[in-house]
This record gives C-alpha cells, sequence and structure tokens, in this order.
C-alpha cells in the first residue's frame, strides 16, 4: 500500500490551499518509492486492441502522435520518444493500488491512471488540461515546469493530435526525482522531458463541462421517456407584432427547462448512472459458474475470505430522503436508508473482508445484489 505524505500538510490543509487553486511540488510524497509496473509491461499493455494507447515523438522540432494498438515498438527511439497508456488501474492491480492514496477525493471525481515511459528528451510538449492531476515520478528523473493559469497564452499545433501553448512563465521548475509528484490544478501549463529513461504516473480526475452534463441529462430523459411536458400558453392575447419573442415567453421556456432539472429524483437517477460508468474498456470477466445468494452468504459466514472490486469499477452512492440510490457501472439499485453502512462498504472500499461483511448477512436485498455485482465480474472472490 503507497502512503501519500503531502510535504507538512494534512488533507484538509491541502485541499483548503492547493486544491484548484495552484500547483505544488510534493517532494518524496511516497518515500523509498517501487515502481509497480515495468516498461515492458506497459507496453505489452499499449498492444492490447480494447487499451488505449499512443506513442509521440519529438525529433529536431518535428512532432508526431501514433494511436494503438501497437505491433512493435520501432517508432519508440532511443531518445525524443514517449509511450503512454490510458486506464491502467483497470488492467494492472499492482499499479491500481496508486489511486488507493488519493481517495481523500470522492470517488466519483476520480477519473483513471495513465502511464507513460519516455526516453532521453521525450515529452508531448508544453499544454494545459482542464482537470485537476497528481502526477507521480517512477523510474528515472524528468524536469518539469508549470505555472499559473496565464490567459493569453496561444494554442500551437506541432501536430493534428497534439495542442499544445506557446512558452509560459513557470511557477515550479524542477526535476523530479522516484516518488516525487506535481500537483497541477486545471489550467495551469505545464510541461516535463524526460532526463534519462522515466516512468510517469498520471492520476486525473473527472472535470465535465456544461455541455457534456446537458447532452448527457438530455439522454438520460430520452432514454426514460421523460421531459415530456410541452410549452403553452393559454393566456395567448393579440399583439403588435408577430415576429417577437417576448421576456416572458423566455420565460416560459427557461422554467420549463428548469423544471426538468429541478425533479430531483430525475437528476439523481442520471447522476448515479452517468458518474458511476467507467469512461474507458474494463477487465471486466463474467462468471461463468454463477454463485446465488446462499453461496455469498456462506462465503461470508467463512473467515480470511475477500471480496475484491476490480480496476475502474465505478461505485458510488446518494441519499435521497429515506432511500440510498447505490450505482455502479450506470447500474442504479434501490436501498433503506437502514442499508447505509453495508453500501460504504461496497462504495469506499476496494476491498472487503468476509468479516466486515456479516452484519449485513441479514439484508436479503444487499445480498442480491452483491450476488449480482459479483456474478457480472465488477468483485472477485478471493
Amino acid at each position: 500500500m503507497y502512503q501519500l505524505t503531502i510535504n507538512n500538510l494534512s488533507q484538509n490543509e491541502f485541499l483548503a490551499q492547493y486544491w484548484q487553486k495552484k500547483p505544488l511540488l510534493i517532494k518524496n510524497g511516497f518515500e523509498n518509492f517501487q515502481d509497480p509496473i515495468t516498461a515492458e509491461e506497459l507496453a505489452g499493455l499499449a498492444m492490447e486492441e480494447n487499451i488505449e494507447s499512443r506513442i509521440i515523438t519529438n525529433k529536431n522540432n518535428t512532432w508526431d502522435s501514433h494511436h494503438g494498438s501497437f505491433e512493435d515498438f520501432s517508432l519508440l527511439k532511443p531518445t525524443h520518444s514517449t509511450l503512454l497508456v490510458q486506464a491502467v488501474d483497470h488492467w494492472h492491480v499492482e499499479s491500481a493500488e496508486l489511486l488507493e492514496a488519493f481517495r481523500f477525493i470522492p470517488n466519483w471525481r476520480i477519473d483513471d491512471l495513465m502511464v507513460s515511459f519516455s526516453s532521453p528528451k521525450g515529452g508531448v510538449g508544453p499544454h494545459v488540461d482542464q482537470y485537476d492531476v497528481f502526477i507521480i515520478q517512477g523510474e528515472g528523473k524528468r524536469h518539469w515546469r508549470v505555472g499559473m493559469p496565464q490567459s493569453e497564452l496561444k494554442e500551437v499545433i506541432p501536430c493534428k493530435n497534439l495542442l499544445q501553448i506557446e512558452n509560459f512563465e513557470a511557477c515550479i521548475d524542477v526535476i523530479l526525482e522516484p516518488g516525487d509528484i506535481l500537483y497541477i490544478p486545471p489550467g495551469c501549463p505545464h510541461e516535463g522531458y524526460a532526463i534519462e529513461n522515466a516512468i510517469n504516473y498520471s492520476v486525473g480526475f473527472r472535470a465535465p463541462n456544461q455541455t457534456d452534463m446537458l447532452s448527457s441529462f438530455a439522454d438520460h430523459l430520452i432514454d426514460n421517456e421523460l421531459g415530456k411536458v410541452r410549452y403553452s400558453d393559454p393566456m395567448l392575447s393579440v399583439r403588435n407584432s408577430i415576429g417577437e419573442i417576448q421576456k416572458d415567453e423566455l420565460l416560459n421556456i427557461k422554467n420549463l427547462l428548469l423544471n426538468v432539472i429541478n425533479d430531483e429524483n430525475a437528476l439523481q437517477t442520471w447522476l448515479g448512472h452517468t458518474m458511476s460508468e467507467a469512461k474507458h474498456e474494463l477487465d471486466i470477466a463474467p462468471l461463468e459458474e454463477l454463485y446465488n445468494c446462499n453461496d455469498i452468504i456462506d462465503l461470508i459466514n467463512q473467515e480470511d475470505i475477500s471480496f475484491i472490486r476490480i480496476g475502474g469499477i465505478r461505485a458510488l452512492y446518494q441519499v435521497n430522503n429515506n432511500e440510498i440510490i447505490f450505482s455502479v457501472q450506470g447500474e442504479n439499485f434501490i436501498f433503506p436508508v437502514k442499508m447505509l453502512e453495508s453500501i460504504q462498504l461496497l462504495t469506499d472500499n476496494t476491498s472487503i473482508t468476509s468479516d466486515q461483511l456479516k452484519s449485513s448477512i441479514n439484508f436479503s436485498l444487499f445480498i442480491k445484489t452483491l450476488t449480482k455485482i459479483i456474478n457480472e465480474g465488477y468483485w472477485y472472490v478471493e
């Protein structure tokens, strides 16, 4: 298990002073850091068709970006090259353990773990992300520059798949060594180049914009045959100009839209559905020989049994009056509030022991749901 030390700050102090405010260099954030994955293992993942990967090269000021999967790594040169693999936590158990150190941030905000290998001078160039990221230095060393948000920065496009920016003023200019961490808030320009063969781990966070959320919510309304109240104007009267949309009509349309968003049940149902869905492929293996509820109860009654959530599965809950909406992989389940502690076991832990579950053994609805998500491959028994 990786233990995160944020300089001399508590987690609350970090959130109050730095989160979404300014970048931070965390020296030796992971003491005696050992890489959970090798460059060879990372390359193996990049050969898989259902795993998103890229190779970026930047020799002689010429940038190229190539999307995987890769049959060989002739594009990965001894210098000026980077291999990036997305959502490694979905496929590599040991790498997924890195995320546990950052779970003082709510589950629904954590996105995935991207891992990169760079040869000397390799990088992706100066750029800006619109989400928070922690960058952990693994093997090797990497030179990083990070700036505060600068509204005047211009985009440059060295190749069509890379959105880079012009040079920026840095407030952090440092060489990271194994175990060092950079926290970079949204909108902060940054660039990193390997000094020697280097592995980096990027813990990214979800930050959907208004368009993404409104589009997703509209899809939810369509899929569930909601939002069908039509515009009406029973008090309509003759007016001087028939070409005008009047202020009261604009207000009526605005209220019609707001009414569907203000439907808390529809909003919470959508939120659980969309925020529990993984954005990348998962390593799901549904069981061929299915458990029944009695099988799960028998396992809970045993000692030293663990129920482990697979990498990338997002388990969330919301409290709605006297109900709990438990959401996993885009599916919602409704529970009474008395089962809150049982649901929290599933959402707040990636591994649960049979002993922890014993207090839930008489909740038939909980056992039924636990059986279902194990059979679907979201959790497994060890």
